[in-house]
């Protein structure tokens, strides 16, 4: 019997196989696996990133086991010194600001300012060109000056034909009523002024409507027809509802001996309009009044007028003697109107200035050459009237005849040369 294990042969014997066992009697000494030498991989040959500084050595291994390097960069954050015990992307203490090997760069503060000031600077401008060719597109330039024959000479300064009219265009039948306007047909003058500005300061000269004046001969403005003159005087007033604003310019031009640069006329409407726009206008009146025909209603003193007030006290005529106190009530309130919207909190502010710019374009008349600027240089020249730059007067008056108001022609030829020559005003008026 053989109690061997199975599969034992004289070979396992002879061959003394490692890992098949022994039968020898003796434990199986310990025997040395063959060594192999393998030779370590060169590192990997990467090109440097540019403008990188290279890594630092690492600190050393374990005794004195030569160190192993990889070749491979963590994209560690490496400081100037000190902070060894930081990793990832964070900065310990004194690293000297240096990020991927370079020094981070500050804030370039006066590089952003000027960015900042320069799309302000865009902001503004473009805002601002937009509002001028709004404001622009909604003139009306209806009034064409070239059909007006035989004018004077021009002199110096700049002459601007103010006429607020009784045009109720573009009213309800509720704001007629609202603002005692009637519902008369067609359009008259209601107030007439000359606005002189120039280097002496800015002079308003108001012209009566139911001033004596005679109408001299004329283009008709539709018809193209030319009408002579015969000596025939009328009011003034009656000029513009006869053939309109190119023969009520040619009237007082040849009434005055001025030359005429600019028509500017507004309606009923929007004179209102722009007065709520801009939160009403304050006045002092030194004299209560009161007019059913105007809605005039006043007591003495100070008060705020709202658009409705205002125009039922420049209308006022009946409360007074003569057409010559309404005349001075126009001035006095266009004249604060000006002032009082020419402010810092109107202009600068888009709520109050697009609805009062809005208010006052969309009525507006216009002569075809009257550019917006030109409109603003009228409108700050109005305003001058009342800063102490400028003077107001009626054009002077030397009596009646027939309900009719006669000039006092010596004192408006000197009243004109002074304009004309833009000389300061001596002249007083009625």
């Amino acid at each position: 019997m053989n109690d061997r294990p199975e599969g034992w042969n004289g070979d396992n014997r002879s061959g003394n196989r490692y890992g098949q066992g022994s039968a020898s009697d003796r434990p199986e000494s310990a025997r040395s696996m063959p060594h192999i030498q393998r030779r370590p991989a060169p590192p990997q040959q990467r090109p440097a990133p540019p403008r990188q500084r290279p890594v630092p050595q690492q600190p050393g291994g374990y005794g004195d086991a030569p160190e192993y390097d990889s070749g491979y960069n963590t994209g560690q954050v490496y400081g100037g010194g000190g902070g060894g015990g930081h990793s990832g992307g964070g900065r310990g203490p004194g690293d000297g600001g240096y990020v991927q090997g370079r020094p981070a760069a500050a804030p370039d503060w006066r590089r952003r300012i000027k960015i900042g000031v320069l799309s302000l600077v865009v902001v503004v401008l473009a805002v601002s060109i937009g509002t001028y060719f709004w404001a622009d597109s909604k003139l009306k330039r209806d009034v064409d000056l070239s059909k007006v024959i035989e004018r004077p000479e021009s002199g110096d300064g700049t002459n601007y034909l103010i006429v607020g009219s009784d045009s109720r265009e573009g009213m309800t039948a509720e704001d007629k009523k609202k603002l005692h306007t009637g519902s008369a047909e067609g359009k008259r003058t209601d107030s007439m002024m000359i606005l002189h500005d120039g280097s002496n300061g800015p002079t308003l000269v108001s012209l009566p409507r139911d001033s004596n004046v005679e109408i001299p001969s004329f283009v008709g403005s539709d018809s193209g027809k030319r009408y002579e003159g015969k000596g025939r005087t009328t009011k003034l007033n009656a000029a513009y509802a006869e053939d309109g604003p190119e023969l009520l310019v040619r009237t007082v031009e040849f009434n005055t001996g001025l030359h005429i640069d600019h028509y500017v006329e507004i309606g009923f409407g929007g004179f209102a309009k722009i007065v709520d726009a801009i939160g009403g206008v304050e006045l002092d009146i030194p004299k209560a009044f009161k007019d059913k025909y105007s809605g005039a209603d006043f007591q003495a003193g100070k008060q705020t007028l709202d658009g409705q007030q205002a125009l039922a006290f420049v209308r006022t005529r009946h409360a007074f003697t003569s057409d010559l106190d309404r005349t001075k009530n126009q001035q006095k309130f266009l004249a604060a109107l000006a002032s009082q919207t020419a402010t810092p909190s109107t202009i600068i502010n888009p709520f109050k200035l697009y609805p009062t710019m809005g208010a006052g374009l969309d009525t507006l008349v216009v002569d075809k050459d009257m550019s917006l600027w030109d409109l603003s240089q009228m409108f700050f020249a109005m305003k001058g009237v009342t800063g102490g730059d400028g003077a107001s007067l009626n054009i002077p008056i030397s009596g009646s005849s027939g309900g009719n108001l006669l000039w006092d022609k010596a004192k408006v030829k000197q009243l004109v040369e002074q304009l004309n020559n833009d000389e300061k005003v001596t002249v007083t008026g009625s």
